[in-house]
């Protein structure tokens, strides 16, 4: 509650600096998988952060509302929201009828996410620097390390949107300057397993609310791992050939989707 609370401090520290006024009301989101307890307690973060919590909304309804899904046809429709951030993977199956979101199933791993494709491109950089360098090891070398990390976060970014990256680090280690080259089809072969086993969570979320993949209307990718094109292209294949909805930036789309959730509530449905 505590750090939550320092948390929803610092973003209406945020939001009344880009207002230029006072902020009171919020709608905060929480995971779907969230119990009771769990959700009073993000409440009371609210209110020691002196928010006031219009309402919690999980996670994957507000990724839903960002993309207009509650609007977009008459009829029960059913939604997978396949979110994945720099160290959390949740799947959520939602049914959406009548503007009434209900959750059918969540899976996902609490250890999966973009930290690890780093980690995978931070472990083939020291081998091939230790290749390169007869032997000498980063391994020990906390500041060598970071640097190298920060290049590689820097490299997988650059791989979303080009086929090829260069790592480049002056005096890496014992004076020694290091290049590697990195082709998007490399770093995919390095993180396929990690690709693979998303599917895991995808499968069973689906037998749990007992829907058929065909039976899918739409397909929400949220999280920033998700701008990786080989994710994509595997949730489309899953889908048989159905293009998932990632036209908003998949790190906003959630809090996007809240500021929509709240303008209904305060009647404020202005574009802004």
């Amino acid at each position: 509650e505590e750090i939550s609370s320092m948390i929803l401090v610092k973003m209406k520290e945020t939001a009344e600096a880009f207002l230029g006024g006072t902020v009171n009301d919020a709608v905060v989101t929480v995971p779907a998988y969230f119990n009771d307890s769990q959700r009073q307690a993000t409440k009371d973060a609210g209110a020691i952060a002196g928010i006031n919590v219009l309402r919690i909304i999980n996670e994957p309804t507000a990724a839903a509302i960002a993309y207009g899904l509650d609007k977009k046809a008459s009829g029960e429709r059913n939604v997978l929201i396949y979110d994945m951030g720099g160290g959390t993977f949740d799947v959520s199956l939602l049914t959406i009828e009548d503007g009434i979101f209900e959750v059918k199933a969540t899976a996902g791993d609490t250890h999966l996410g973009g930290e690890d494709f780093d980690n995978r491109i931070v472990d083939f950089c020291m081998q091939d620097f230790k290749r390169k360098n007869r032997g000498k090891d980063l391994a020990g070398n906390q500041r060598a390390l970071r640097r190298l990390r920060t290049q590689c976060e820097r490299a997988k970014r650059t791989l979303s949107s080009s086929t090829n990256a260069t790592i480049e680090i002056d005096s890496l280690f014992d004076g020694i300057d290091y290049t590697c080259s990195l082709s998007r089809a490399r770093f995919e072969e390095l993180c396929m397993d990690y690709f693979r086993n998303s599917m895991g969570p995808v499968e069973k979320c689906l037998k749990d609310s007992g829907i058929d993949k065909r039976s899918v209307h739409e397909v929400v990718m949220v999280g920033g791992s998700t701008r990786i094109p080989k994710v994509q292209s595997m949730i489309q294949e899953f889908f048989n050939g159905k293009a998932p909805n990632n036209s908003i930036n998949p790190d906003e789309a959630v809090a996007y989707g809240a500021a929509v959730q709240a303008a209904i509530l305060t009647g404020e449905g202005s574009s802004q």
